[in-house]
């Protein structure tokens, strides 16, 4: 089954990462060499995908925001959950695991993706059922940080399980629970899952119940709370700066 990935910064990176087979390439008529144009069209030249000269009106039908660009790929694979350990062990690192638990909007999941990259997480793992998986507005929203990512889809419960069999700290990100203290924050540095629920209700109880610790963002402001999207990106950069010390 094929799908289309569109706007630039998605399918240049869909080429670069070299994952997915492409079929063609469709750039709109008149279309101006604006970011990564020049590069995805010199690309498809090299691997010979044939570019094809399209009607505005045809990309409309594939998605509004295509930026005058789209590519006809196979669909995204996903990696199994020993890809994840092994990736970490092949950079040797402690395991950096993003976890996210029946997350529905394309938008945030695509957000949390592309923080998730620039930060250095080694895999995500995405429940099997009722969750939103990596479709092309997904690629779109992470501005195609989807294709250097190793995602996977598992029952949650037993990928955290296998995570502690492996000295992993799971964190979960829970907005009625106590802010991190001194105590929780040294789980930072070492191997760890952070564990991000879906928008309106937050991790599922067996999740919930598999977190070691459960914590909240500190917080200054008079907003409650933070969007899951945002408020896991802020907590993978936490983490990040936290693994940065010796």
């Amino acid at each position: 089954m094929k799908e289309f990935i569109f706007s630039r910064n998605a399918v240049y990176e869909v080429l670069r990462a070299g994952r997915r087979d492409v079929f063609r390439i469709l750039i709109a008529e008149g279309a101006q060499a604006r970011g990564h144009q020049d590069e995805i069209l010199a690309a498809a030249s090299a691997r010979r995908i044939p570019i094809e000269r399209v009607p505005r009106a045809r990309l409309d039908k594939i998605h509004a925001n295509h930026q005058g660009l789209a590519a006809e790929v196979s669909p995204f694979s996903y990696s199994d959950l020993l890809d994840v350990f092994d990736a970490a062990k092949e950079r040797h690192e402690p395991p950096f695991f993003l976890v996210v638990d029946s997350l529905q909007d394309p938008q945030n999941f695509g957000t949390l993706l592309r923080t998730a990259e620039a930060v250095g997480v080694h895999g995500t793992i995405i429940p099997l059922a009722q969750s939103v998986e990596v479709t092309p507005a997904v690629v779109n929203a992470s501005a195609g940080a989807t294709e250097h990512m190793r995602i996977v889809k598992y029952n949650l419960a037993q990928a955290l399980d296998a995570m502690k069999a492996e000295d992993v700290w799971v964190l979960g990100l829970d907005q009625h629970s106590p802010e991190l203290d001194d105590a929780g924050q040294k789980h930072l540095r070492g191997g760890l899952a952070l564990v991000v629920g879906s928008e309106g209700e937050g991790m599922r109880a067996l999740v919930r119940s598999k977190c070691d610790v459960l914590f909240r963002l500190p917080m200054r402001g008079r907003v409650e709370s933070l969007n899951a999207s945002v408020a896991g990106s802020i907590a993978l950069y936490m983490a990040h700066l936290a693994r940065r010390q010796p």
